[in-house]
């Protein structure tokens, strides 16, 4: 094997070669070449590229700090406020490798997971072809023009220019890139397509459709064997026999049963794998392997949406696409973690707002039980921005519909296509033509799941263009703390079969919100706008609309129930009580704002929470009355002041899940109860902290895959004598890292900082801050040290294995 992959690549330090029958995929992320900006004859052959940076995949170059200074921002930035003031541009990269000589004849795919934005691709000095639109993938077939034997360049042009984004995109080949080496007789990318058509808890019934393409130059007799492993034993299988002309695909179509099947649900993601052979005669020309997962799913507006035949309220959130402190970059580790953070504050589904996500966010949420709402577009032919993808609609939505509903169709995680987010001008024929036109055509492809869009401006005018739609997005339709001031109600007046769910919602309307999805089937579900903080439209959850360039140096939305770092904010705790039993959450509201207000912030601006921490640490203040909030989903709630009961207060649905407390501050424990009936069953404890003397190191896994692509999450704290936090800390904190490992990232999560991502320091905001630590290729220690003046230093081993 290791002979092999010398042979396939040079300048490769890390390569990961899947065997496929006789197909062979190599993960093509290491070993690239980059330089960023323009580069004229870049994509010829001959060209000297000794000059230009080394990197690896995934990478995005607007996470960097910009040539000269240690920052990735500027106030300049053309996409100012909505990109968070981070900077896009042109790049280039380049790849020398080698296809053994041996495999003269077969044929040689490249495939790229996401690239943003308006790429050209050229093998050898030919352009093998373009991809604009930087969220979805794309492959290309280079059998032609690949050379055997010798060396071949790929390069690749990346134009990330002008105004295109709502958000932060990131910039350059920020997914994994494949190179496949194939029988000319294969499955054809994506040609796998598995559907579920009858589930019970006895018996399913399996279809699989699988295309195949003849490549050779003679007809072929083929025979496709697909058989159903459930942790790697035969539960089924299946045949079927095809013949294809020379130069052409065919469709197998197969019939599975599976017995006492283990359905996927978001309690117990059972997967299955698909194993799908070609044969001809007795020859294996490809195996190809698909998870799926076995279960039903069915919306209506009298029971709702099910799973397996049982209700299931969707508790969801949207998210953008970018990692934080990585930028765009889709390590497979940070989009799990995504996953898992989510999930584990309640959240069952996720919309992937504005744009198709990563393969492996896909998969996180196929194993660990997320749904998803898998989304096209945020604009069709009428811009957003000048330069966005309104310019290639026209010529590029059936290719990039395609791509992601292809790519994506046997995730059982998927539940629902959405072909866009608030389209302009909704109301008018030629825009509800264009939703017809999606819809259909992603029905005619994928007849299995509805068709959505998430609607603003709610209004009866907007029931043409809903007629499109088989399941109703609604942004912020709560309208308040009671369902008759909602717009959902009003509608369902009118349309009694409409099947909503609120695509957007506010932080600040979750309770009314939730409440509508709660106690009326036809609401299948809200989603939180967002889930997860990101880079860009800074400061719409503090500032506000409108946005201006004076809010420099925000980069951040801030809006987010978790922070760009991964840890929770407190209206993470207030959804959680609305969600689960037996919540509790302890916050204070500072006396004076976190940061300075907007005085001409917009009413029907509220992406905001309030403004509260979970902190007990108020030098200056004693003797001041402090609000302190609990949120809680206990029947009541009782506050305790260094021991001392400040009384007992109801916590329930009655109270909206929260009671408040005014606290003369002093400093010490400050501690609530929860209380089901008479019995304590939780308590939260905020403490006053010394200043601190030490800094603690927290890893999220100790040990990590040596593949070169793994990730560890290091939380530095500054603590006390006695261990506790203090939220008030903001010390700068320098690292060190030694063995078979890399820093790749660091940061702290406030919304103001411009500091650097890359560098080997950060200052710590609320007493903590974050690095993120890249495993090599050869496993052993990894040891990360901090250091900080005045504080005894914090070590950590991580374990690559």
């Amino acid at each position: 094997m290791i002979n092999m992959i010398k042979r396939i690549c040079f300048i490769i330090t890390c390569i990961v070669m899947i065997l496929e029958g006789n197909a062979q995929v190599t993960l093509f992320d290491s070993g690239w070449k980059f330089f960023r900006g323009g580069a004229q004859r870049a994509e010829m052959s001959d060209y000297d590229d000794s000059k230009w940076r080394n990197v690896d995949l995934p990478h995005d170059w607007s996470i960097e700090d910009l040539p000269g200074t240690n920052s990735p921002f500027d106030p300049t930035a053309v996409g100012q406020v909505s990109t968070g003031f981070t900077v896009g541009g042109s790049g280039w990269y380049r790849k020398t490798f080698v296809i053994p000589a041996d495999q003269k004849g077969k044929r040689i795919h490249i495939q790229f997971d996401g690239v943003y934005m308006n790429t050209e691709y050229w093998l050898n000095g030919e352009s093998i072809g373009k991809h604009p639109y930087g969220y979805t993938s794309c492959w290309f077939d280079i059998t032609d023009k690949v050379k055997a034997g010798e060396s071949n360049v790929l390069a690749v042009q990346v134009k990330n220019e002008g105004q295109n984004s709502r958000w932060y995109s990131g910039s350059g080949i920020y997914r994994h890139v494949w190179l496949k080496v194939l029988d000319p007789i294969h499955v054809a990318p994506w040609g796998t397509y598995i559907t579920t058509p009858e589930v019970s808890e006895s018996r399913a019934k399996v279809v699989i459709r699988t295309e195949v393409e003849n490549m050779a130059a003679t007809a072929a007799d083929l025979r496709v064997v697909t058989r159903i492993l459930k942790d790697k034993s035969e539960i089924s299988k299946a045949e079927a026999r095809v013949t294809l002309n020379a130069g052409s695909p065919g469709e197998a179509e197969q019939v599975a049963i599976v017995e006492r099947p283990m359905l996927w649900s978001t309690e117990t993601p059972n997967l299955y794998t698909a194993v799908t052979e070609v044969y001809q005669g007795d020859r294996l020309t490809n195996r190809k392997e698909e998870k799926f997962g076995i279960r039903s799913i069915l919306f209506d507006a009298v029971k709702g949406f099910q799973l397996n035949g049982k209700p299931l309220k969707l508790k969801g959130g949207c998210i953008h696409h970018d990692n934080g402190p990585l930028g765009a970059k889709a390590y497979d580790r940070a989009e799990e973690r995504r996953v898992e953070l989510l999930k584990a504050a309640g959240f069952n589904a996720i919309r992937s707002s504005h744009n198709p996500p990563s393969p492996a966010f896909l998969d996180a949420c196929d194993r660990l039980g997320m749904l998803v709402i898998d989304e096209a577009f945020d604009m069709w032919r009428i811009q957003n921005n000048p330069h966005d993808y309104h310019l290639f609609f026209d010529e590029w939505w059936q290719h990039d519909i395609e791509s992601m509903v292809k790519r994506d169709r046997n995730h059982p995680s998927i539940i629902m296509w959405s072909i866009g987010n608030e389209i302009r001008e909704m109301e008018s024929a030629p825009v509800m033509a264009v939703a017809k036109m999606l819809g259909d055509h992603i029905r005619k492809m994928e007849p299995t799941r509805p068709v959505t869009a998430a609607v603003n401006n709610l209004r009866p005018q907007k029931d043409p263009f809903f007629a499109n739609l088989d399941v109703c997005g609604y942004n912020y339709a709560a309208g308040g703390d009671h369902l008759q001031e909602s717009l959902y109600a009003q509608d369902h007046k009118r349309l009694s079969d409409r099947v909503m769910f609120g695509s957007e919602s506010y932080p600040l309307e979750a309770f009314g919100a939730w409440q509508g999805v709660e106690e009326n089937p036809y609401v299948i579900g809200d989603f939180v706008w967002t889930a997860f903080d990101y880079i860009g439209e800074a400061s719409i959850g503090w500032r506000g609309y409108w946005q201006e360039s004076s809010f420099y140096p925000w980069n951040l939305a801030y809006c987010g129930d978790i922070d760009i770092c991964g840890w929770r904010r407190p209206q993470s705790y207030y959804r959680e009580a609305l969600w689960r039993e037996n919540t509790l959450g302890l916050f204070v509201k500072p006396p004076v704002p976190t940061f300075p207000l907007n005085p001409n912030k917009q009413s029907w601006s509220k992406w905001e929470w309030h403004d509260v921490l979970p902190d007990w640490n108020w030098k200056g203040y004693e003797g001041q009355p402090l609000e302190v909030s609990v949120y809680s989903s206990f029947d009541q709630a009782e506050l305790f002041l260094n021991g001392k009961s400040l009384g007992k207060k109801a916590t329930g649905k009655a109270n909206k899940y929260e009671a408040k407390w005014q606290v003369r501050y002093s400093s010490g424990e400050l501690k609530a109860v929860g209380y089901r009936g008479k019995k304590d069953v939780a308590t939260s404890v905020l403490r006053t902290a010394a200043e601190p003397v030490a800094l603690k190191l927290l890893a999220d896994r100790p040990v990590i895959n040596a593949d070169g692509q793994d990730l560890s999450y290091v939380t530095v704290e500054l603590v006390d004598e006695k261990g506790n936090k203090d939220p008030k800390a903001d010390n700068l904190v320098k690292f060190e890292i030694e063995g078979n490992g890399t820093i790749v990232a660091v940061g702290n999560a406030n919304p103001m900082s411009i500091e650097s991502y890359q560098q080997h320091q950060r200052t710590a905001w609320q007493g903590r801050c974050l690095v993120i630590v890249k495993s090599d290729v050869k496993a052993g220690t990894i040891k990360l040290r901090a250091v900080s003046a005045g504080l005894k230093t914090g070590e950590i081993t991580i374990e690559s294995k």
